[in-house]
C-alpha cells in the first residue's frame, strides 16, 4: 500500500508524457504509456466547488462510503481486514457492462489513505490475494496496478 502511495505521488511530482485525450467542461482525461506493465495509464483532473474535505468524503475508500451511490462503475466496496486505521485490505465490484455481455468484476486490493502537510488527501490501492477473499463464481477477477485518488486543495 505504501508503495502504491508513493508511486501516486511520482505520478502527482511528474508531470512530463501525459498527452490529452478527452475534455468537458468539467473534467479532462490524459495519458501516457505505463512503465510497469505494456500499456497505458490515465488520469482524469478536475476542479469541484467544493471544500477539499467535502470532496474526499465523496472518494474515500470505505465501506458505506458515498462512491457506490454516486459511481455507476462501483456496484459495490467492502473491507475485508483492517490492517490498521489507514490501511485495509478490500474488495470492490462492478456491474456487468454492454447489456451484460461483459461479466461483472472483483477487484481485491490493499488500499492506504493518507493527509499530507499541503492537505492533499490521498486514497491509493494495488491488487493483492488474501485468504478471506477467494475468487466468486461469475465474476472475473481484475488486477490493479498502483492506483488511487488525490484530493488536492487549491486556493480559493
Amino acid at each position: 500500500a505504501e508503495a502504491a502511495a508513493e508511486q501516486l505521488q511520482l505520478y502527482r511530482r511528474d508531470p512530463g508524457g501525459w498527452s490529452g485525450c478527452r475534455s468537458t467542461g468539467e473534467v479532462a482525461v490524459s495519458w501516457r504509456p505505463s512503465t510497469e506493465f505494456a500499456g497505458n495509464l490515465y488520469r482524469g483532473e478536475g476542479i469541484l466547488p467544493a471544500s477539499p474535505r467535502h470532496v474526499w468524503e465523496c472518494i474515500k475508500p470505505v465501506a458505506g462510503g458515498l462512491r457506490t451511490k454516486w459511481d455507476q462503475n462501483v456496484k459495490d466496496f467492502e473491507v475485508i481486514e483492517a490492517l490498521t486505521d489507514t490501511i485495509s485490505v478490500c474488495r470492490t465490484t462492478t456491474p456487468s457492462a454492454f447489456m451484460r455481455i461483459i461479466s461483472p468484476r472483483e477487484f481485491v486490493d490493499v488500499v492506504v489513505m493518507k493527509q499530507y502537510e499541503d492537505g492533499t488527501m490521498l486514497s491509493a490501492a494495488t491488487n493483492v490475494e488474501h485468504p478471506l477473499c477467494p475468487p466468486r463464481p461469475n465474476f472475473v477477477r481484475g488486477f490493479n496496478y498502483p492506483c488511487g485518488c488525490l484530493c488536492i486543495p487549491v486556493p480559493g
